[in-house]
């Protein structure tokens, strides 16, 4: 079952004691500012989590499989993520029936995998 953004309104409403408004117009912000930070071409480098990236691919030429046919595919921007080594080891563990240590989510120095500083 995925997650919804009305589920994590739920979820803030539940843990955080905001009103459900309150709840809403906080989470509606957070993306709207996410959006708006990857619309500019900005990177988004969230500890603990990963890395939004908005990268350019050039044009270049494919084919149609049915036909053979070459085509042109247009160049594009296209959104990456790129989870960190934090949250790939926590799914990893509670993927091999593992309970996730709720202390061990927080990570006082660790950084992601991706050593740049921008």
């Amino acid at each position: 079952m995925a997650m919804t953004k009305a589920d994590i309104v739920e979820a803030l409403y539940e843990k955080v004691g905001f009103s459900k408004k309150e709840a809403a117009d906080l989470v509606e912000l957070v993306f709207d500012t996410l959006k708006g930070t990857l619309a500019k071409g900005q990177k988004i480098k969230i500890s603990g989590f990963g890395n939004f990236v908005v990268r350019e691919k050039r044009s270049r030429v494919g084919r149609n499989p049915q036909t053979g046919e070459s085509i042109k595919i247009s160049a594009r921007k296209v959104l990456t993520f790129r989870p960190s080594q934090v949250l790939r080891t926590d799914v990893n563990t509670s993927l091999e029936g593992k309970p996730i240590d709720p202390n061990s989510l927080h990570h006082e120095d660790e950084d992601d995998d991706d050593n740049s500083d921008e």
